[in-house]
């Protein structure tokens, strides 16, 4: 397939409404209380009947300084003691976790993130991981993606050689904007040196691939002074760039009303900023995979793209797509079997779950044959642009056409603006529709009614 993109600006301004990113399905909002500890440990035990393998994400919420856009869950705080209670109650719920899964099944993906990850030191680093290793089934070698989310102001040199020595083979460095004045508006100085420096650590200890983050539509942007940061940052070639779309949502994420709304680039200026980026990343010869994200050719997730096996959860895109994901710490969700559960959020509540001797979880869904279905469309839209009718016929026993009578016609003003081509074996999503696949992903959501978009943020 071609992973080209092409900038509309009408038709963006157009489609630009409220709608889930799709990191599940369902979204979060269909997750009920009435789901708990004793469903999750039934899709465990069901899930050792599969050959699928094991996805552990483990969310450390603590942070030394409170980047005011930031919409984590997090913890600021600068007594760093505050993580030894806190890996204490994360270790107990490692050994809970593991003793549910079958200790053959092999962890193909492992990520960190946060809150920041790297504010627990290298001696706390490696206690967690060891915990790891002792209660689940990590390779020795790079065959699993393991990935870690890194504050460049919470690293070194030093700490990334740690980090590789322990297993660790892919990174994503928090960046944001170099522009002085942003950075003061957001309440993140981050020197450019200390980012470099921190890259190529991880390229001289060896890490397959280094993922580097912008957002765009803070306070003080404008495309001309994005553009430089993007300049910057091509300079050192990372594999792959996220570029994300600030979501000012202050009644949700109370530390966003410390910023501006005067300050905020207007939405005219936001699509400005969107579309020098798109334009300068595509030059500099990378490709769009969809969801903010954008890779080198040759990068893993590129190559998955053209080969229809990439996929995406809640840590982004991945190639590992058959796993069972199991979420440790405050607030994190696993995807198990036919389940999301998601941990207490609050940490005192987290801490009283598992201090009581059990899991953490406190809410969750268990999904219908119709929520896997149409989980399996969205994902396909989301991580290839392409549906083959029969593909989906043959695995789900379906007839596509019938199974979708409602929907498709909904597809036919997309398929006249030239978001994407439709006959009687595919959907194909144009290069001028792929910007806007949230879009075309809400048509299949059979949980949206009329208003109930926008509780989400926009999509552009």
């Amino acid at each position: 397939m071609e992973q080209k993109i092409q900038f509309d600006e009408a038709l963006i301004k157009r489609y630009n409404q409220s709608g889930p990113r799709y990191t599940s399905y369902p979204t979060a909002v269909q997750f009920a209380e009435n789901f708990g500890v004793n469903d999750y440990k039934a899709a465990a035990q069901r899930s050792n009947n599969s050959d699928r393998g094991l996805s552990l994400y483990f969310h450390i919420p603590f942070c030394d300084t409170v980047c005011f856009f930031c919409a984590c869950n997090k913890v600021w705080t600068r007594d760093r003691s505050k993580t030894t209670p806190y890996l204490e109650r994360l270790f107990k719920e490692i050994e809970m976790q593991s003793a549910l899964y079958d200790p053959s099944r092999k962890v193909e993906q492992l990520h960190l993130g946060g809150g920041t990850p790297t504010f627990i030191n290298n001696d706390e680093m490696k206690q967690l991981m060891e915990k790891t290793r002792q209660h689940f089934n990590l390779y020795d070698d790079d065959s699993g993606e393991y990935s870690i989310e890194i504050d460049p102001r919470e690293a070194s040199r030093e700490s990334v050689k740690l980090l590789r020595d322990l297993g660790f083979n892919r990174m994503s460095l928090g960046v944001q904007d170099f522009d002085p004045k942003v950075q003061k508006a957001v309440n993140r100085i981050q020197s450019q040196a200390e980012t470099f420096e921190v890259l190529e650590g991880a390229r001289e200890s060896g890490f397959l691939s280094v993922n580097i983050d912008l957002i765009y539509g803070l306070p003080f942007q404008t495309e001309k002074g994005f553009i430089q940061t993007v300049d910057k940052v091509l300079e050192a070639e990372p594999d792959r760039f996220s570029i994300f779309n600030y979501a000012h949502m202050p009644s949700m994420f109370p530390t966003q009303k410390k910023m501006k709304e005067a300050d905020m680039p207007s939405s005219d200026e936001k699509l400005a900023i969107l579309h020098a980026t798109t334009e300068r990343l595509l030059e500099a010869g990378y490709v769009y995979i969809g969801m903010d994200h954008f890779a080198k050719p040759d990068d893993e997730l590129a190559v998955a793209q053209r080969n229809e096996t990439l996929y995406r959860n809640f840590q982004g895109y991945s190639t590992h797509a058959e796993c069972d994901l199991i979420g440790m710490g405050a607030t994190s969700i696993s995807l198990v079997n036919n389940t999301y559960a998601q941990n207490q959020k609050g940490i005192d509540d987290y801490y009283k779950a598992i201090d009581a001797g059990d899991l953490a979880v406190f809410r969750g869904v268990e999904l219908t044959e119709d929520d896997e279905l149409r989980r399996d469309i969205i994902t396909r839209l989301i991580s290839h642009f392409h549906i083959n009718f029969a593909t989906v016929e043959q695995q789900w026993n379906i007839q596509f056409n019938e199974y979708f009578a409602k929907e498709l016609p909904k597809l036919a003003p997309m398929v006249k603006d030239g978001l994407m081509t439709l006959n009687d074996e595919d959907l194909y999503i144009t290069a001028k529709g792929r910007l806007l696949i949230r879009n075309i992903c809400m048509v299949f959501d059979a949980y949206l009614t009329p208003g109930s978009e926008n509780r989400f943020s926009k999509v552009i």
